[in-house]
């Protein structure tokens, strides 16, 4: 019993709780109760929940009324607590796969990806380009305009600059990025140029723009984590391993993108740096917490970014913004350079105008340094092949995937029909238990370990550096107790048997990648709190299962892509889904997603 009188839930053994498509498992929508402020509000809001005692008891309800504590804090769980892994997985034979060797540099898994992409005529990249279609140039696009002399990665870098430029302008606002130094981006580009005009690129993602988010180690840039302070207090020394990596291959390091102040939301408005706004429709979200990525690969003005995942942070403003999101399974990349906010769940993860784009930069950055026997071999998928994949199940737990709006329930229907139309891909009806529960349990997780991470700097700093929303979910966070914590890992463990139970008889689990398309940009929230997130929450609810499995070479693989538009059509909004499979198979996640991949419909980009 809680101090109100809140009974705690019992949870059974997991191997007792039924996954059939007949479950009698209760499923919880989420509904999360917390007041919607702005403007004056939301300081008296703050206010108060930082008061000593005063505080300490709107914390206790307000975690009540969300059922943190019935789920999570005061529940009996039977199962122990995991924090690494010891789900064991047995290994699946792919079909077309490619195995790269051990020891490889990234230039040259870059070329092995390439060898796996399809052929196909692309569009020249001459002014008399088809203006019907919405193209946005690829990183393959790039390199044969830059061997063939079309133009040149100094060409390119000049006109990015003016985009960027323009963009950030008043007329526009974009915030696409908290930094961006020319003279680094064009001495860059000039090296690469030259290296084409000598015949010796490194690889095909020599010149090619990549943004990555700041909250990524990048030299010549400060890594802010979207805050005014996190810079001046965390020098940044060196470039992150993914970085290195990039830059290894020539790519031009185009800047540091915007995002959610410390990733602690959703939407991407940061009241220091502007809010990145969607291309699509500038009166909307972008998406969080890699909000700027995501928007400048939707604009056209990089084919590839990398973005920082541990609660959806890829995925969301990929769906958001209609582009490719692409975590990887833990452990495939190094976290080296990346702000520890999250270690348990986040990661660096691509976001890409294709999936061939996503193939291609996985390939430059993912890490072979760890010995083999904590991961088993990369594999890249055969895209060449796709159509002739067959056999794939495709696992759909029909009350989770349906608790979403009209709009996405109907395209991410369609998008199973088509598999099984084309691809004679079987859906097999499933139950995945306790998804509120395990919703819970990451916020816990991932708020237990951002205080955590972020305690030394947080016992030196004013309240008045840090933006109102981070504020009541730094609040919200140091609330939480080591038995929350300990309980959260507890639904981990039981998360983990239940994937593993399912996967006997599926490869794959589809739900759409948000429950609701994106909402509007209020511009009285942009320096305030939306506390009622309900927009938020809704996209919460299909990724949060996602999160949980933070176990190397197991079920921790997630790619989203766009299956279709709303009722509003292009440029509003767009539909995604997202795909997890079993064990480390990156190539299921990808041939899924490719064999879905739309057609563009119209021009963009800097080429």
């Amino acid at each position: 019993m809680g101090l109100f009188g809140s009974s705690a839930k019992v949870y059974r053994p997991a191997p007792e709780v039924d996954l059939g498509p007949g479950s009698g498992e209760l499923y919880i929508s989420p509904n999360v109760k917390a007041p919607r402020v702005a403007g004056l509000l939301v300081k008296i809001f703050v206010w108060v929940l930082e008061m000593p005692i005063v505080g300490w008891v709107l914390l206790y309800i307000l975690k009540k009324d969300n059922l943190i504590n019935k789920l999570v804090s005061e529940a009996e769980i039977p199962e122990p607590p995991l924090f690494t892994s010891t789900h064991r997985w047995e290994d699946t034979p792919e079909q077309n796969v490619s195995l790269t060797k051990p020891g490889l540099s990234p230039a040259e898994r870059v070329r092995e990806a390439v060898d796996c992409l399809p052929t196909r005529l692309e569009s020249t990249l001459a002014a008399d380009a088809p203006q019907s279609s919405l193209k946005r140039w690829t990183i393959m696009d790039f390199s044969r305009a830059y061997s063939s002399g079309e133009t040149t990665p100094v060409q390119v870098a000049k006109r990015f600059l003016a985009a960027v430029k323009e963009s950030s302008g008043p007329t526009m606002n974009m915030a696409f990025f908290i930094s961006c130094n020319p003279e680094d981006v064009l001495k860059q580009a000039e090296e690469s140029t030259l290296r084409y005009q000598t015949g010796t690129p490194l690889s095909v993602m020599d010149g090619v723009l990549v943004a990555v988010k700041d909250e990524i180690d990048c030299l010549p840039y400060p890594t802010t984590g979207g805050t005014r302070w996190l810079g001046k207090a965390r020098p940044c020394e060196a470039d992150a391993a993914c970085v290195a990596q990039l830059r290894a291959c020539g790519a031009v390091l185009a800047g540091k993108t915007n995002m959610h102040e410390l990733g602690a939301g959703t939407s991407g408005i940061n009241p220091h740096h502007g809010s990145a706004r969607n291309p699509y429709n500038v009166g909307k979200v972008a998406g969080g917490s890699s909000s700027g990525s995501a928007a400048v690969v939707c604009a056209g003005l990089c084919p590839v970014a990398l973005g920082v995942d541990g609660g959806g942070s890829v995925r969301m403003p990929a769906a958001l913004c209609g582009v490719v999101g692409f975590k990887p399974t833990a452990g495939r990349l190094s976290n080296a350079g990346v702000l520890p906010l999250n270690w348990t769940v986040g990661m660096a993860g691509i976001l890409a105008g294709t999936v061939e784009d996503a193939v291609v930069a996985y390939s430059a950055i993912v890490d072979q340094s760890q010995p083999s026997y904590l991961r088993p071999e990369l594999n890249l998928p055969m895209l060449t092949s796709t159509p002739s994949i067959s056999n794939v199940r495709l696992a759909k737990y029909g009350k989770w995937f349906n608790d979403s709006s009209e709009d996405i329930r109907t395209c991410c229907d369609k998008a199973l029909q088509t598999l099984r139309a084309q691809y004679g891909w079987e859906t097999l009806d499933v139950t995945v238990p306790e998804i509120e529960e395990m919703r819970l349990a990451h916020y816990v997780t991932i708020g237990s370990e951002c205080t955590a991470s972020l305690a030394k700097y947080l016992d030196k700093l004013k309240r008045s550096e840090i933006g109102w929303d981070v504020r009541v979910a730094l609040a919200v966070y140091g609330s939480f107790s080591s038995r929350a914590y300990l309980n959260s890992q507890r639904l981990r463990n039981r998360q983990m048997f239940f994937h593993k139970e399912i996967f006997k008889t599926a490869d794959v689990i589809v739900s759409p990648m948000t429950g609701r398309v994106d909402s509007v940009l209020d511009s009285r929230e942009l320096p305030w709190f939306a506390g009622d997130n309900s927009h938020g929450n809704r996209y919460l609810n299909m990724f949060y299962l996602l999160q949980k499995r933070k176990e190397p070479t197991h079920c921790d693989n997630k790619l989203t892509c766009q299956v279709g538009q709303d009722k509003g059509g292009l440029p509003r909004s767009s539909v995604h889904w997202q795909a997890v499979v079993r064990g480390d198979s990156a190539p299921h996640r990808i041939r899924n997603a490719g064999s879905l991949q739309q057609e563009p419909q119209e021009t963009c980009g800097v080429l």
